[in-house]
C-alpha cells in the first residue's frame, strides 16, 4: 500500500519513509503551501529526530521558514500552528502505530488538516515524481519551545469543583510528554501514571487504547490506586479512551454524549459532530439536551471541516478523537480528559452510575474483517439486506427500525482507510438481539472477525 493516506502519510522506517523520502516529501509540502513559517514536531520513535530533520530541510529547500518545535505531541503541534500563527505545519509521527513505523500529519494555517481530498494526493506527486530542481531562495530556521504555553492553553479547560482523583495510562508515547507539564497548571488532580516513560518501542503494549486488550493494565491501576476514572492515551497523545472507576470500558460515543450535554447548557441550538459509526444514543441525547446532531463520515478531516461549517463547539469520533472549536477545531486527548473531570467533580454520583443511562443501548464496538475486496464485500452485503434503510454516507448503513419502535437496529459497513480491512459496528435495543444480528452480519459476510 502507498505511503499516502487519506489523512496522512505513513509508512515502515527506513524500506518505506526513509530520510531521502522525507526529505522529498518536506520539499513538495513547502513548494505546495508556498509560505511559511512551517512548524514541525516530532514523536519519541527513534528514527524520528532524522526524519523530521530531513523533513525540514526539505521545507528550506523550498524557500519555506521553518520553526522546530522538537518533541512535540500532535495536539502540541496543532497548538504551536495556531498559537505562533504559522502558515501550516506537521507532526512526524505514526500516531498509534508499531514502532517500525513513521510519518506525517500535515495542516494549513490554523491546525485545518491536510488530507488525500485537498493535498495528499498532489505531495505524493510531487515526492515521487521528478528532481525538484535547485534550492529556492532564502529560507530561515528556528527552534522554538511551546510546551509550557501548550500546558497553560489546556489548563484553562479545568474548572474544577473539587480535588479528583485520575489514573492514566501514556503507553509510553507522546502523553508522557506533555500531561506533566499540563498537571503542574491544576493542583486539583492527584495524578496516578502508568508507563510515562517515552518509549518509542512501546515496550508494555501497543499504544492503541481502542484495542480493549491495551486497557487492561489500567483497569488494573485504576483500582488499584482507587482512582474515580482512567485515561489511556494513544501514541501521538491525540485520542483518549476512558475506563470508570471499577475499570469498565466506556465508548467514546458514549463520553461524546455526556460532553455534549454539558456544552448545550452554555450553547442551546448548537451542533454537534459525531461520526456516524457512534451509538444512536448520541443524537438521541443531543436532541433532548437542545442541540442540533450533525452526523458526518469517518475521519479527522471530515469532523473538522464540518464543524467549522457549522460553527460547532464540539464534535466525536468513536475512534477518540475529540474536537473543540476553541481549539482550533482540533482534537486533544488533554482537552477532553480536562472536560470528563469537570462534570465529575460536579456529580454526587461515581463515573459510572454518570455513564448509565447513557449505555441503555448494545453495540459491538468495531469488529474488523479481512476481505480480499471490501468493496465487493459491502455490495454483496447491500443485495443480502436489501429490505433495510440505506445510507451511503460511508461505506453502507442498513438500519431496521426507530428508536420509538422495540426492535430496531442497525449496521455500518465500511473500508479500512488506512488497513486493508472491512470494519463493522452493529447495535440493537436489546443485547440478544445484537448477538443474534452480529451473527447474521457476519455469516452474510462468510469471513470470521479479526480475533
Amino acid at each position: 500500500m502507498s505511503i499516502f493516506k487519506a489523512y496522512d502519510i505513513r509508512g515502515t522506517y527506513p524500506d518505506q519513509l526513509d530520510e531521502k523520502m522525507a526529505f522529498r516529501i518536506g520539499r513538495a509540502f513547502g513548494d505546495f503551501l508556498g509560505k511559511g513559517p512551517l512548524a514541525i514536531g516530532r514523536d519519541m520513535r527513534s528514527m524520528a529526530p532524522a526524519v523530521q530533520d530531513a523533513f525540514m530541510r526539505g521545507i528550506l529547500e523550498a524557500g519555506v521558514d521553518v520553526v522546530d518545535l522538537g518533541l512535540c505531541s500532535t495536539p502540541q503541534v496543532y497548538f504551536a500552528i495556531g498559537h505562533l500563527q504559522a502558515a501550516g505545519g506537521a507532526s512526524t509521527t505514526a500516531s498509534h502505530n508499531p514502532a517500525g513505523y513513521i510519518g506525517f500529519k500535515l495542516c494549513q494555517e490554523e491546525a485545518k488538516p491536510i488530507s488525500a481530498d485537498n493535498g495528499i494526493l498532489e505531495l505524493e506527486q510531487m515526492a515521487t515524481g521528478p528532481d525538484p530542481g535547485p534550492a529556492k531562495g532564502q529560507s530561515g530556521l528556528r527552534a522554538v519551545d511551546t510546551l509550557e504555553a501548550y500546558a497553560q492553553h489546556v489548563a484553562k479547560w479545568a474548572d474544577l469543583a473539587r480535588p479528583v482523583k485520575v489514573a492514566s495510562d501514556a503507553a509510553n508515547g507522546m502523553a508522557a510528554h506533555t500531561f506533566p507539564e499540563v498537571l503542574k497548571q491544576i493542583p486539583q488532580i492527584e495524578h496516578h501514571g502508568l508507563y510515562f516513560e517515552l518509549d518509542g518501542e512501546f515496550p508494555n503494549h501497543e499504544a492503541n487504547p481502542l484495542k480493549l486488550a491495551n486497557l487492561a493494565d489500567l483497569s488494573k491501576h485504576v483500582v488499584a490506586t482507587g482512582s474515580e476514572l482512567g485515561a489511556a492515551f494513544d501514541g501521538d497523545a491525540d485520542r483518549c479512551c476512558f475506563v470508570d472507576e471499577t475499570g469498565r470500558p466506556i465508548g467514546n460515543d458514549i463520553i461524546t454524549a455526556l460532553v455534549a450535554r454539558e456544552v448545550l447548557k452554555h450553547e442551546p441550538g448548537a451542533a454537534i459532530i459525531y461520526d456516524l459509526r457512534s451509538s444512536w444514543v448520541l443524537p438521541e441525547e443531543v436532541k433532548r439536551a437542545g442541540g442540533v446532531p450533525v452526523k458526518e463520515r469517518v475521519g479527522h478531516s471530515f469532523l473538522k471541516a464540518k464543524m467549522r461549517q457549522h460553527g460547532a463547539p464540539f464534535g466525536g469520533e468513536l475512534s477518540g478523537h475529540y474536537y473543540f472549536r476553541d481549539n482550533w477545531y482540533a482534537d486533544n486527548a488533554e482537552i477532553i480528559l480536562m472536560s470528563v473531570l469537570n462534570l465529575l467533580s460536579r456529580s454526587d454520583k461515581p463515573f459510572s452510575e454518570m455513564l448509565n443511562d447513557l449505555m441503555r443501548y448494545h453495540s459491538t464496538g468495531e469488529v474488523n474483517f479481512e476481505v480480499p475486496d471490501p468493496r465487493a464485500a459491502i455490495e454483496e452485503i447491500r443485495g443480502q439486506f436489501a429490505d433495510g434503510r440505506q445510507d451511503d454516507l460511508d461505506g453502507v448503513t442498513i438500519a431496521y427500525g426507530d428508536l420509538e419502535q422495540p426492535g430496531w437496529w442497525w449496521f455500518n459497513l465500511r473500508p479500512s482507510n488506512t488497513e486493508p480491512l472491512l470494519r463493522m459496528n452493529l447495535e440493537a435495543d436489546d443485547k440478544s438481539r445484537m448477538e443474534d444480528m452480529t451473527a447474521k452480519v457476519i455469516q452474510a459476510l462468510g469471513v470470521e472477525p479479526e480475533a
